[in-house]
């Protein structure tokens, strides 16, 4: 008998991607936010006045000082109304716990847990489901995506009578803005 020889054909194999190796793989997951105070000007930089030869005078100065405070103040005011708008505008479902958080309204779903965040807009989501323990305080509520994942967030309840608040202002919440496809 004769022994033959077999020949290793190479195999050709896609790389493996996903989640493991790219983080922005996962729909919904935001970046961290920049913390050491970068202000964006509205402005190019190319637009902006270039410094004047003549000392400014102390009137000058003053009144930019002031122009500046008013700017602060009008933003500020501008920020509280979008924020009553926001409220104002329809439901809200907020629970939190000392680890987690969800909001639900209008402009969609925010889950977060320790310094993790994601966010997904009501075009983003395919399904919302809660589910009440049995025994335990831990309120669970998982948002489906349309590609077959899901992002499960437990909210730990002062008391389990707070379930049924929940699940009433979750459900306004969700008659409200999420449509059916």
């Amino acid at each position: 008998m004769k022994a033959e020889s077999v020949k290793a054909e190479p195999v050709k194999v896609e790389p493996v991607m996903g989640a493991g190796f790219d983080p922005a793989f996962v729909p919904g997951i935001t970046g961290p936010t920049p913390t050491d105070g970068v202000a964006k000007s509205p402005e190019p930089k190319g637009a902006q006045e270039p410094p004047s030869a003549e000392p400014a005078s102390p009137e000058r100065v003053d009144a930019e000082e002031a122009g500046a405070e008013a700017v602060a103040d009008a933003d500020a005011e501008d920020v509280a109304d979008a924020d009553a708008e926001d409220k104002a505008d329809g439901p809200v479902f907020e629970a939190s716990d000392r680890r987690a958080r969800i909001v639900a309204d209008r402009k969609g779903v925010r889950l977060s847990l320790d310094e993790e965040a994601c966010e997904f807009r009501w075009d983003e989501i395919a399904a919302v489901e809660t589910e009440s323990p049995r025994f335990g305080k831990r309120y669970t509520i998982t948002v489906h995506t349309p590609d077959r994942r899901w992002y499960p967030i437990e909210i730990e309840a002062a008391a389990r009578a707070r379930f049924k608040e929940w699940d009433e202002q979750i459900d306004a919440v969700l008659d409200a803005y999420f449509e059916e496809a």
